[in-house]
Parts: C-alpha cells; sequence; structure tokens
C-alpha cells in the first residue's frame, strides 16, 4: 500500500538529506489529497525510518466559511499524530478588506508567514509541504511564463530569518500516483471553499500542460530531468 508514494518520498528524503536525528517536523495540512497523503505517507514512514523524528499536524484556518476540519482531527487521533488548527482571518483581509482583484499572491504570503510562526510556535524546527513533481513542473512554467525567469521551487529550503527549514518530501511522486492510490482514497478530504480555486494561473498553467501531453506524453519527466541536469538548469543544485 502507498508503495508508489513511499519508495519515491524515501528517495527524495535520502537525496536531499531531508530529516536529521531529532527533528520535530510540521507537516501543513490544507485538507487536499497532496497535503493528506504526505501526512499519510509520513506517518508510515516515521514507523521504519531510520532516523528518528517527531511529527506534528498543522492547519491554518484562513478563516473561509463551511470549512470544517474535524474528520481531519479524527484521522490525526487514529494515526497518533498530534494536530493544532490555528484560525486567522487572512480570508477577511484578502477578500473584504483589500478586495484584492487576484488574491493568491497576497493569500499565499499571509499563510506562509502564520504557518512559518505558527510552527515555531510549537517548536518544530522543519515544515514539510505537499508539493508533488507535477507542481514542481508547473510552478516552473509559472516562473517561465509569469516572471520571465527560470526558477521553481527547491527540495529542501532554509528561511534564514525563521530559522526553519522547508523540505519537500512529495517532489519525485507523481499526483496521479496520489489519485489512484488506495489508501489515499480512503483519506478525509476538506473541500475547499475559496472563491479563487479554480481561477488561478496555476489552473491555467496546469490545463496548457494537459494539452501538451497530448502531443507529448512524457512532458513532465523531461522537464523533471531538465530541472536537475547538473550540465543545464541546475535549479537543484
Amino acid at each position: 500500500m502507498m508503495q508508489k508514494i513511499l519508495s519515491p518520498m524515501r528517495r527524495a528524503i535520502q537525496q536531499f538529506d531531508m530529516i536529521s536525528p531529532g527533528d520535530r517536523i510540521a507537516i501543513g495540512i490544507s485538507g487536499g489529497k497532496d497535503s493528506m497523503a504526505l501526512l499519510a505517507a509520513m506517518a508510515r514512514y516515521q514507523k521504519f525510518s531510520p532516523i528518528p523524528f517527531e511529527l506534528e499536524a498543522i492547519t491554518l484556518d484562513a478563516g473561509l466559511e463551511g470549512m470544517d476540519f474535524s474528520p481531519i482531527a479524527d484521522y490525526c487521533r487514529r494515526i497518533n499524530v498530534p494536530y493544532t488548527i490555528k484560525k486567522s482571518a487572512i480570508a477577511k483581509v484578502v477578500f473584504d478588506i483589500r478586495q484584492e482583484k487576484n488574491p493568491c499572491a497576497l493569500c499565499a504570503r499571509m499563510r506562509r508567514g502564520a504557518l512559518h510562526n505558527l510552527s515555531k510556535e510549537l517548536g518544530c524546527n522543519k515544515i514539510a509541504l505537499g508539493h508533488h513533481s507535477d507542481d514542481v513542473v508547473e510552478t516552473f512554467f509559472l516562473s517561465l511564463l509569469y516572471e520571465s525567469r527560470i526558477n521553481t521551487f527547491m527540495p529542501v529550503t532554509y528561511l534564514d530569518r525563521k530559522k526553519i527549514t522547508l523540505i519537500r518530501p512529495l517532489v519525485f511522486v507523481k499526483e496521479k500516483d496520489i489519485i489512484f492510490d488506495k489508501t489515499c482514497r480512503h483519506l478525509p478530504l476538506i473541500q475547499s471553499t475559496c472563491p479563487a480555486d479554480g481561477h488561478t494561473k496555476r489552473q491555467t498553467v496546469k490545463n496548457m500542460l494537459e494539452q501538451l501531453k497530448k502531443e507529448i506524453p512524457d512532458l513532465n519527466p523531461r522537464i523533471m530531468s531538465a530541472i536537475q541536469n547538473k550540465n543545464q538548469m541546475r535549479l537543484w543544485f
């Protein structure tokens, strides 16, 4: 079970030295399939990992109406992972006070800051995020098309100001392997009620890539290889 997630996740953890003995790792939980798959996989990996570490699941409640995280709290109790929810007024600031026409950038910035602060409050030195390989490729094209630069997120990022490290254990995991995994299908998922959901630049890029894949089926592996190739982009080295 979860072999197509656990195997590449273990490879990423080892290749990029994501975990050290005694780490206390906060897993950022949005309630979507990716963060929940990461939580389930990390809880399983913790049991056979040669390196001892602690887990803490955390959710930043942005204040959107209709978001009930109690099923996630129940799941965390079942797998013995402590779970903390921090309420915030981010949605009110973004949609009501600022009335942002392009709300995603401000929301993401505010959520990141609050997530980092909550992790520090809980004594965590690392935050695990649920970005998978498809996210790597989409972020690459987002940066290229909308920011005129060649860039994507790193598997491991140390934040000097916060003195906390971000890790992305799922960077080698394919989105389809999360979607079709039998264990993941039974995880409690929380449907986002964000009014911008499905109408973002990331969704536009995702749609574009789906069209390209009809002509280039192995598009994502090709881009991932280029990102990791030391003689080309050197993005991860």
